[in-house]
């Protein structure tokens, strides 16, 4: 499977589905309205995101694929910033289509101190005009030749009708090519013709009329589904239970989550949908690409937000399958959108850095206090010439590659990142955190990078630790045992 993940960049899929902005507007209340009894939420910071099956198109350009994208929006701002942003991610997306006195979806989430206070909907669900119909299908049959794959992405907005999924499938059999849906709703008999659905639990529960509380109501919600889409095949996401593939005439074949915490499930299904696309777009098995799948949900819901998975983080994930610890490697490049993420849901942003070459107990002490102080702990690791530098010929005893398994172990962190010397304010100037952490033996004048993060609106905190252990001790007590 990894040398699949190295040809992700050889995959042109089209995504047809409802774009949408998502906007974070995140502040502050202390008083209350004199006009009426509600807060009043000054404002912090406001972010803009790609939304609905913009995430999808996210998620696939996160992994280097090539990506032509079709739906519809409106021809006023919002509008022009969707297409804007998909130029910025070099997405073909000549199937845009501006359709006048129609609104671009957005949805607004207004959090205020750490409580999502509301949600503000802009849309609209009445279908699509005749000529953004038109005009859809033409560019969805110019490009059917030469893309390997067709996803859809159902927000249910107006878009994805059994008139257009006609129009999708009889292009996609003419030319021999799958058609994965994400739906929504519960008409599932507008979906005829798709190769694969991927609903949820909640989802197959409402389109059956069955609650899901085991495997045989799983399995007839299941059957139900299949026989109204006339499906050979369907994929029901489950959870923190994993994921089920039910194949008509054969028993189902099921998958074990790959995910140790869940912080956010937003953006999951989104995830399935991507990378599943990529592996079946290049020729894989459903069975492999399942497990792909499987494990990237598995990175995306230990993550806040609906941030893509990286190319790395699945490898590493592949690799670690059947361990007991996932990795919790972000790289310096994943950052900005992980911190923006965080920022978002006001979660305080604990960081610590060291070389914790030979993790010992002081170690895992400063960890556990330093996440006791904050939301999400952030440790950043020296890299191998860095520890050396720093402590001479011979060190690091244990490998950055290994020090970030040790790490991805303990309950208290949630991510790991290595970082050169001369990346540390870079490191910094991306993370923005709310508190730098480092151990009792410190003074505050002595931490490298406090300037930095108090101009930055953060501070330095000092916890107790252990000075009776270190990792220079442990490896002087070897030598001279020997």
């Amino acid at each position: 499977m990894h040398k699949l993940i190295h040809r992700f960049a050889d995959c042109r899929l089209l995504v047809i589905g409802d774009l949408m902005i998502d906007e974070y507007v995140w502040g502050d209340v202390d008083r209350i309205s004199p006009e009426a009894p509600v807060q009043v939420v000054s404002v912090i910071r406001e972010d803009l995101t790609l939304g609905g099956a913009g995430n999808v198109v996210n998620n696939l350009r996160a992994l280097g694929a090539q990506v032509s994208v079709a739906g519809v929006v409106g021809t006023a701002a919002d509008g022009d910033r969707l297409i804007d942003m998909f130029n910025g991610l070099q997405v073909d997306c000549r199937g845009v289509v501006q359709e006048a006195e129609r609104p671009t979806t957005r949805k607004t989430r207004i959090i205020a101190s750490n409580q999502h206070v509301l949600r503000v909907d802009r849309e609209t669900k009445r279908e699509i005009s005749s000529a953004s119909f038109d005009r859809l299908v033409t560019f969805m049959e110019a490009v059917m030749p030469d893309i390997d794959i067709v996803l859809v992405s159902d927000y249910n907005k107006g878009l994805v009708t059994a008139s257009l999924m006609e129009r999708v499938t009889a292009a996609a059999n003419r030319h021999g090519k799958f058609v994965i849906v994400d739906p929504k709703g519960l008409n599932y008999q507008k979906y005829k013709g798709a190769s694969l659905l991927t609903p949820n639990r909640k989802e197959a529960s409402l389109a059956a009329g069955i609650d899901i509380v085991d495997d045989a109501s799983l399995e007839i919600a299941a059957e139900r589904i299949m026989a109204t889409a006339g499906l050979d095949k369907l994929l029901i996401t489950l959870g923190k239970e994993g994921m089920a593939l039910f194949t008509k005439g054969s028993p189902p074949y099921r998958i074990a989550t790959r995910a140790r915490q869940v912080y956010d499930v937003s953006g999951a299904g989104d995830t399935v949908l991507s990378v599943l696309g990529l592996t079946l777009g290049l020729g894989a098995s459903f069975q492999d690409g399942i497990v792909m799948a499987n494990a990237a949900a598995g990175i995306v819901v230990g993550k806040v937000g609906t941030a893509p998975v990286g190319i790395d983080e699945l490898q590493s994930a592949l690799t670690n399958t059947g361990q007991r610890f996932p990795s919790k490697h972000r790289t310096l490049q994943e950052l900005p959108a992980l911190v923006g993420d965080l920022q978002r849901r006001n979660n305080k942003i604990v960081l610590t850095n060291g070389c914790f070459d030979l993790l010992h107990a002081g170690h895992v002490q400063l960890f556990a206090a330093a996440k006791e102080l904050g939301d999400f702990l952030i440790v950043a690791i020296d890299d191998d010439a860095s520890v050396r530098a720093l402590k001479g010929n011979g060190r690091p005893v244990i490998r950055a590659a290994e020090r970030i398994r040790i790490l991805s172990a303990l309950d208290s962190v949630d991510a790991v990142v290595v970082f050169a010397s001369d990346e540390f304010e870079r490191l910094l100037e991306a993370v923005k955190p709310d508190i730098l952490v480092k151990g009792s033996n410190y003074e505050s004048s002595q931490v490298r990078g406090g300037d930095l993060v108090a101009r930055q609106g953060g501070r330095v905190a000092l916890v107790p630790v252990s000075e009776d252990i270190s990792s220079s001790q442990i490896i002087q007590t070897i030598k001279n045992s020997h």
